[in-house]
């Protein structure tokens, strides 16, 4: 049996999970998957940052103004959704995010 170190391609969808990642991750890691939706026709995003520490929460609202394909977003979500674990995220459409 071989180490097969190539990443696994996952599908893309209307919600990041950041629990798996590390707060240093998002800064490359939200604009790359937000230009993938955008490429899916996906302009609403749910990225569940949870509730924890608030670490990951705080470097994500600290990204999310400086990223062009943003148009706003809507924190906590509502209760259904995550509450305070969750964002909203509306992207721009493609011809505004320039």
């Amino acid at each position: 049996m071989t180490d097969d170190l190539e990443p696994v391609p996952l599908p893309i969808t209307d919600e990041l999970d950041l629990h798996t990642f590390r707060p240093s991750e998002i800064s490359d890691l939200l604009p790359t998957y937000f230009a993938e939706c955008l490429a899916h026709g996906i302009f609403n995003v749910r990225v569940v940052h949870g509730k924890g520490t608030g670490t990951l929460r705080e470097g994500v609202h600290r990204l999310l103004p400086s990223l062009p394909m943003v148009e706003s977003w809507t924190w906590p979500a509502a209760a259904n959704y995550g509450g305070w674990g969750a964002t909203w995220v509306q992207l721009a459409s493609p011809s505004e995010c320039s």
